[in-house]
């Protein structure tokens, strides 16, 4: 499989590891009807819904926090739509996965590593509860795709290779103890945030028969396949996404849709464009195959249009050519309807495409799976009748599954916090925008308010800035904002230029100048919120992770306004950043216009570092410390020259975090936790009144 870096974005340490926060406004002692850090442990949510062929029924994995553990667990649930009828497919400690229904709806494919073991592929019948268990991998199964008659199950797994080695070490005789021995690197990208240092190995196609045998390998070959599977609808080939020419290496965002017979392996490419082409979906009548791609522009922000071909890849039709917003999701709704998944202003929309290339909106509250920040999120299924099971998100809750039915209205059919939040005063979120001091553009951002707020006071305010740094906030449910709101602060998250959903062009305003106007159009927002009346402009913090880690220590680098900031996870200086991170072939290409041996300055200009002599505003850096994405020493770097200037500092470390240091529920806690305690450090404690 591809690897893409478009984005710099994804334990031990106590929240008391520098002051306690005070998490209940306006109290010494916990409110237990305002949201807690350990609510954290208490939060659910959907994801990952599959509607049945018929309709009656969707399967969704709905996830749930283990406090013994310090980790989500997934189960299986159903849901029958007609009555909704909401109970347990299967459920436990153990974790299962990937629901996917057989073509007549009769049986349900799923992976489980059951009772510790390697994730394996099972199968359950629906009418009996039977359950017939398939593989016996040793690798996890992914992207599972069952063949159209039933009787097969295609799904992609890292087949393991060689170690590569130089010198051929002496025997060591029995019983010595000897250093580990070397480990020899020889590819490009050797090592992946959240993954660690890669294995020699790529990723195959296999099938296997749907009631259980050995799987046979369909791909070889040093490239890595797979991605989203779809058969041909006769089962003699099943289509998918690849890049096998001979440079792969150093080109990280191609691929093309293949082709594979499923009876000898053969393989036929499809699309020959430079750019990736991926996400093949096989129409029902078996004529068409709808993918998604862009032509490379070597742009830092490209719009992923849906295309629609012939099965043998001729009259290749762009059907979302004038719609200037990514299309992230794509699913068959009927032979001439297409489904399609895009986020438009910070909101995640479902849209039906016609063979026209007309687009009209579904629905848009799509969300609620990142439980951290407020990320736009969210995922779908449909059927051939036009059904839709989709995750169904809101700023004061996390996803739940909601459902629309025969071109009907939606409807959310779960409430999987409910127990939790009906007793909660969560933090209301209200939009706001703003035109920039840099060229008047519209900004879009979002404001959370303390609970029990009174707008005749004066609040703390909390800039809070996204990574990516193309991404996009929302008005999503974010663990993170509702605990700092719980302290007492209001919360601005932002949507500054660069940001996605508000089209190519506006993405585009930081090519090969990030961070640059980004700062004015959060300068402004900060600026409307003050002017709301309600924040105490005495008292204003800043922080973001990754990209929005990047952001915050320009903005100290820039303007001593801020009383404290927090720089989570950031890069500190381009050029070491870009000579070891993990995504290093991708990011000097795109983000840069020449390497950094080449054009040192460009580099340094853009790098907070070069700004550090100005900062003497109070900054704690965070890390996670196997971050391969940022590395450790982006975060070190800034918080030694802090230390030599004597700028009051301190840096957290989390032990094993990759870059998405919230990954677990206790490192959400712990983030969250010391970023409040700094700034309660450096908080002024007066509220005024007007």
């Amino acid at each position: 499989m591809r690897r893409h870096f478009a984005s710099l974005a994804v334990f031990a340490l106590s929240v008391t590891a520098i002051s306690a926060p005070t998490w209940a406004q306006d109290s010494d002692v916990a409110d237990a009807a305002i949201f807690q850090e350990a609510d954290i442990f208490q939060l659910e949510y959907a994801s990952d819904p599959q509607i049945s062929p018929d309709g009656a029924h969707i399967a969704y994995v709905r996830r749930s926090n283990d406090i013994m553990i310090d980790r989500a667990r997934a189960n299986i649930w159903t849901i029958n739509t007609s009555n909704g009828d909401h109970r347990p497919l299967l459920s436990g400690r153990d974790s299962y996965s990937s629901p996917r229904w057989s073509p007549t709806g009769d049986r349900l494919a799923f992976v489980t590593g059951a009772e510790g073991g390697k994730p394996q592929l099972y199968v359950r019948w629906m009418d009996t509860g039977q359950t017939a268990l398939l593989t016996n991998l040793t690798e996890a199964p992914q992207s599972i795709a069952w063949s159209p008659d039933g009787t097969q199950i295609a799904f992609a797994m890292f087949v393991p290779g060689e170690k590569p080695s130089l010198a051929k070490p002496p025997t060591k005789p029995e019983g010595a103890e000897w250093a580990p021995g070397v480990t020899v690197i020889e590819d490009l990208v050797y090592r992946v945030d959240g993954g660690g240092y890669t294995r020699a190995g790529k990723t195959h196609i296999f099938v296997a028969p749907a009631d259980g045998g050995t799987p046979r390998q369909l791909t070889s070959g040093e490239f890595d396949h797979g991605g989203q599977l779809s058969w041909s609808k006769d089962g003699t080939s099943i289509f998918f996404s690849a890049n096998r020419n001979e440079n792969w290496e150093r080109d990280p965002v191609e691929g093309d849709i293949w082709r594979v017979n499923v009876s000898d392996g053969t393989l036929t490419q499809l699309t020959t464009r430079d750019g990736p082409d991926f996400g093949p979906v096989v129409s029902p009548n078996g004529e068409k195959i709808a993918y998604r791609g862009f032509d490379d522009q070597m742009m830092g922000y490209h719009t992923t249009r849906l295309h629609v071909m012939n099965i043998d890849g001729s009259n290749d039709v762009v059907l979302t050519g004038d719609f200037d917003r990514r299309i992230d999701a794509v699913s068959w709704s009927g032979d001439d309807t297409l489904i399609v998944r895009y986020d438009d202003h910070g909101r995640t929309y479902l849209g039906r495409v016609t063979m026209g290339g007309e687009i009209t909106p579904l629905v848009r509250d799509l969300g609620g799976t990142t439980l951290g920040r407020p990320y736009t999120s969210g995922s779908f299924s449909a059927n051939d009748n036009g059904d839709l099971a989709y995750t169904s998100g809101r700023a004061t809750r996390p996803a739940d599954i909601a459902m629309k039915l025969n071109g009907g209205p939606a409807t959310r059919v779960t409430r999987l916090n409910d127990d939790l939040f009906t007793a909660k005063e969560m933090a209301p979120v209200e939009r706001i925008t703003w035109n920039s001091s840099a060229d008047g553009r519209e900004i879009e951002g979002w404001i959370a308010k303390p609970p029990n707020f009174d707008a005749s006071k004066k609040y703390p305010l909390i800039l809070e800035i996204h990574g990516g740094p193309f991404s996009a906030y929302g008005p999503q449910f974010s663990g993170e904002v509702q605990l700092y709101a719980a302290a007492g602060y209001v919360v601005l998250y932002t949507n500054p230029r660069g940001s996605t959903s508000y089209g190519e062009e506006f993405a585009n305003l930081i090519h090969h100048a990030y961070p640059s106007q980004d700062y004015d159009d959060l300068m402004s927002g900060v600026d409307a919120a003050i002017a709301q009346g309600y924040v105490d402009e005495t008292n204003l913090f800043v922080t973001g992770g990754s990209g929005g880690g990047v952001l915050t220590a320009w903005i100290v680098g820039k303007t001593d306004r801020f009383k404290a900031a927090v720089v989570a996870k950031p890069v500190i200086n381009w050029t070491s950043f870009s000579l070891t991170a993990d995504g290093y072939p991708f990011f000097y290409k795109y983000w840069f216009e020449n390497p950094p041996w080449e054009d040192p300055d460009a580099y340094w200009a853009r790098s907070p570092l070069s700004l550090v002599g100005n900062v003497t505003t109070p900054t704690m850096v965070m890390t996670g410390e196997a971050d391969y994405r940022t590395p450790s020493a982006e975060a070190e770097q800034y918080f030694q020259a802090l230390q030599l200037r004597e700028v009051e500092t301190a840096m957290v470390r989390i032990p094993e975090a990759p870059h998405y240091i919230a990954g677990r529920p206790s490192n959400l806690i712990a983030k969250a936790g010391n970023i409040v305690a700094w700034f309660e450090r450096y908080r002024s404690q007066e509220t005024e009144e007007d």
